[in-house]
Parts: C-alpha cells; sequence; structure tokens
C-alpha cells in the first residue's frame, strides 16, 4: 500500500514495525473509527471478536479520528484488539481517508494483500458474518 510504504505502524505495547513488514501476505482491514463515536464504541468489540478469528492471515490498521493521543490510545486500550495503529498526528490517515472517500465512521476497508481494494463495506460483512470470520477472509483472497 503506497500511502503505508515505509512507515511505522504501532501496537499499545508501543513496538513499532514497518508497514510492508507488518502487512506482507495479509488482508488488510483500515479501520476508521473515534472513541467519541457512538456507532463506533458499539462495532469495535465485534471486530475484535473478528480478528481474534482471523489474525493469522488478516491485519487490521486502525485509522484514528481521535483529536488527541490520549483518547486514541485510551479508546485502544478500552476495547480495540492487539491491531496496528497508524500513530496520531501522522498524515497518512487523512490521506486514506481522502483515497477510499470516508465521509463517516465506523467504516472498514478490505484490501488484498497487493493493495487492491476488496470492500468498502467490511463492517457489514464483519456484523453479518460474524459466525464465519475465516469465510469472510477467504473471499477475499478470491
Amino acid at each position: 500500500m503506497d500511502i503505508l510504504a515505509g512507515m511505522k505502524l504501532e501496537k499499545l505495547d508501543k513496538s513499532l514495525v514497518d508497514a510492508n513488514e507488518a502487512l506482507a501476505g495479509k488482508i488488510v482491514g483500515i479501520y476508521f473509527s473515534a472513541h467519541w463515536c457512538g456507532p463506533c464504541r458499539n462495532f469495535t468489540p465485534v471486530l475484535k471478536d473478528f480478528y481474534e478469528e482471523v489474525q493469522d492471515d488478516f491485519e487490521i490498521v486502525f485509522a484514528s479520528s481521535d483529536q488527541s493521543e490520549s483518547d486514541l490510545k485510551n479508546y485502544m486500550e478500552e476495547c480495540h484488539g492487539n491491531w496496528y495503529y497508524i500513530p496520531f498526528g501522522n498524515d497518512a490517515e487523512e490521506k486514506l481517508s481522502t483515497k477510499y472517500d470516508v465521509s463517516t465512521i465506523p467504516t472498514l476497508i478490505f484490501l488484498k494483500p497487493d493493495g487492491t481494494e476488496v470492500t468498502r463495506y467490511g463492517r457489514k460483512d464483519v456484523e453479518v458474518g460474524r459466525k464465519n470470520p475465516k469465510e469472510i477472509v477467504a473471499k477475499c483472497l478470491k
């Protein structure tokens, strides 16, 4: 993914990893969300459960719309999975939001390992397919 190429992604344990390395060979979900968003707070635990089922083949990159780094980290600690996030203040979030025309949150966009968009409606797919997350990820590879 060009926008994230060469960038360091972070996890709550403060570990940093090169985006290309972290996402190589995986289906990627770009998750646009924020702690202040009620629908986001309802969906995030559902996404966490989904992620725990498919994390070997699937990775999430959280693109936060939070207003502060502490809000972002508090939200991550409260209910997110152990997935990557774009460090606060990095313009990659805005670039991704523009590229994928994100106008509302929560939005979850699925990308193939080569960066090709699979769907902009990943949230719906996750909510509908809660019982079989592996099937959803397998469809993304086709």
